[in-house]
């Protein structure tokens, strides 16, 4: 499966990868290469837990547009 993730660095430096698409799937890493490593990992787990749960394996993620 492929999944889109967001990555970015918060102001201590550390990256955070996120997976918009699994609720609360998470992750870090000092370097931009370990947030990636740590969020395919992460994404593994919440998959197996969602499973075990017999919840949805992701949830639709749209865009929307908002005028600034």
């Amino acid at each position: 499966m492929k999944f889109s993730i967001e990555i970015f660095q918060d102001e201590d430096g550390v990256f955070i990868a996120n997976c918009p698409s699994i609720p609360g799937c998470v992750s870090q890493g000092d370097m931009e290469s370990e947030a990636l490593s740590n969020i395919k990992k992460a994404i593994k787990e919440c998959l197996a837990v969602r499973k075990e749960l017999g919840l949805p394996l992701k949830v639709e993620v749209k865009q929307v547009e908002v005028e600034v």
